[in-house]
């Protein structure tokens, strides 16, 4: 089943049920009002969204229209909580050889996470808005999920019985900015805007075989101005979904909306290339002794996607600008 949120004034939209092919959709009024209630209510509503889904594929369904990505938001455009991993190893060790940083304890058994802001996902089509291109602008190109109610003290054995839909994202990241953040060891405010969603969540079985092991066995292409930067394999992360679900509920309780993400693809083979920037610049750094690669600029496109191992679309794809701007008056 694959699900997106339709702009229609408000700050949570209209849930939606857009077929296979993301060609055409239909609301899922009366079933759920919005996402967020989908999740919140999913044992009742999944078995009536699903009939719905079936029903706009075989072309059935009534009231169906054009499904257009410029009129959609992220699929929860606002959420309860946000924590994004560090779940591929690659990524982090490439940076700390770059950089000749020693190595983070436990990395390899405990993930790293952090909790970001959840009050303004950006939609597929957003702009990327931000003050000056002097704050290292850059792109991260990840996986995640959303969960109904976890408990406390939730085993990664029953973790994934909670992972309800799947989401492909690009975590906006200021580079110049979280040094500083990081060595205080609050976490990050300035140096992470918000978080840009692909059109689609889809539950786990759209994948098939490639959801496995907890983890999406699927690469994420990533262009720039219409130039490949990377496709790296969603297979090669370290933690899975599971672990990083069992991670995050040790303390607490995590409720209906919660979106986990998996941190920058990246993969050992530099064939792959990379799903941002900056680890883009660390090869380099290994490699000349210097960066080469530019920041993001203002009028640049970043574009994400990942499709289905036989080439059909799976969330559709992140396609933004990034531009200068404020938003003091909106």
């Amino acid at each position: 089943m694959k699900l997106a949120t339709l702009r229609d004034g408000t700050r949570d939209g209209r849930l939606v049920v857009v077929c296979r092919q993301l060609r055409s959709a239909v609301s899922a009024h009366p079933i759920a009002s919005t996402l967020q209630d989908a999740i919140e209510r999913w044992q009742h509503v999944q078995a009536p969204l699903q009939a719905l889904y079936l029903a706009l594929n075989e072309g059935s369904a009534k009231h169906a229209f054009d499904f257009a990505d410029a009129d959609i938001a992220a699929p929860l455009p606002r959420a309860y909580q946000w924590c994004d991993a560090s779940a591929f190893l690659t990524h982090g060790e490439r940076m700390q050889r770059a950089f000749d940083l020693p190595p983070i304890p436990g990395v390899d058994t405990t993930p790293l996470m952090y909790q970001g802001a959840s009050d303004d996902f950006l939609g597929p089509r957003d702009d990327i808005v931000l003050p000056t291109q002097g704050h290292g602008i850059d792109f991260e190109g990840e996986f995640g999920v959303i969960l109904d109610d976890v408990p406390m003290g939730c085993t990664q054995d029953h973790a994934l019985n909670h992972i309800k839909l799947l989401v492909q994202l690009n975590d906006v990241s200021l580079r110049s900015l979280a040094p500083r953040e990081m060595k205080t060891g609050f976490g990050f405010i300035q140096a992470k805007p918000a978080t840009s969603f692909a059109p689609v969540a889809v539950t786990p079985d759209e994948l098939g075989a490639a959801w496995r092991h907890g983890r999406v066995q699927l690469p994420l292409h990533v262009q720039l101005n219409g130039e490949r930067v990377g496709q790296a394999h969603g297979g090669e992360m370290h933690f899975s979904f599971a672990q990083l679900i069992a991670h995050a509920a040790l303390t607490r309780r995590l409720h209906a909306g919660t979106v986990i993400g998996s941190g920058t693809v990246s993969n050992a083979d530099p064939a792959a290339g990379v799903s941002c920037l900056s680890e883009r610049r660390a090869l380099e750094m290994i490699s000349h002794g210097k960066p080469l690669t530019e920041y993001l600029s203002f009028g640049d496109q970043v574009r994400m996607e990942t499709r289905t191992a036989n080439g059909q679309p799976l969330f559709g794809a992140i396609e933004q600008y990034v531009v200068q701007g404020s938003s003091l008056n909106a």
